[in-house]
């Protein structure tokens, strides 16, 4: 069984044989579900350089010993401003890491420090005993998302953006659906603040029969 935490934002917790995070955004965020401390890890992945995406994972890893897996640009960004932490750095493709298997894939966004853009931006599918979880971070919507499926097979969980401003909003992701035919999809990045407002009800309407829609409240969680 693997149990997925939604902890407000975009930051998930992914717990089974290992126990990942995704895009730990804790601190100054108003939605969050958790505080770092109260938080274990084996693996911090992260999506790309924005403030509300790497969030706490430089403290969270140099706590636990947690490795930061990141686009290469920011992995070596992260180590240049942070002490003690162990960082992946790879690029869109497969890869292993602490005996997870990884998938970098692209996203259609910016990543920057808010001066400067560091890598690119990207998504990840994890696959976590034999539960595979697509967390596609910050993007829109785009057709190669059909591939992802067909290369690395089927998807058992999508995690959405559907805030619009800086991502899909619902139409969008719900388009997403389609190309990806997640067994289940879990709405994100939305409601945090005004400018990404949403209705995730409208997300679930359109989605229809394509998948089945959760909506997580910042804290609850579902099995696989």
């Amino acid at each position: 069984m693997v149990r997925v935490r939604f902890l407000g934002h975009a930051a998930f917790l992914i717990e089974g044989s290992k126990k990942i995070l995704i895009d730990p955004f804790l601190t100054g965020n108003p939605s969050a579900a958790a505080k770092p401390e109260e938080l274990d890890a084996d693996l911090i992945l992260v999506t790309h350089a924005h403030g509300d995406h790497i969030g706490d994972a430089p403290g969270i890893a140099r706590r636990t010993g947690a490795k930061i897996v990141a686009m290469y640009d920011v992995a070596n960004y992260l180590v240049e401003k942070e002490r003690g932490i162990t960082t992946v750095g790879m690029n869109y493709g497969p890869t292993e890491v602490e005996g997870v298997k990884i998938v970098q894939v692209p996203a259609w966004h910016s990543s920057s420090d808010g001066k400067h853009s560091i890598g690119n931006p990207c998504g990840y599918i994890v696959e976590l005993d034999g539960v595979r979880i697509y967390h596609a971070g910050d993007t829109y919507v785009f057709s190669d998302m059909k591939l992802f499926p067909e290369l690395y097979g089927p998807i058992d969980l999508a995690l959405l953006p559907i805030g619009g401003h800086f991502t899909m909003g619902p139409l969008e992701a719900a388009k997403a659906v389609e190309f990806l035919r997640p067994r289940k999809v879990v709405p994100m990045h939305y409601n945090t603040w005004p400018p990404i407002s949403a209705d995730p009800e409208e997300f679930r309407r359109l989605v229809r029969d394509k998948a089945e829609v959760v909506i997580l409240k910042p804290g609850e969680a579902l099995e696989l």
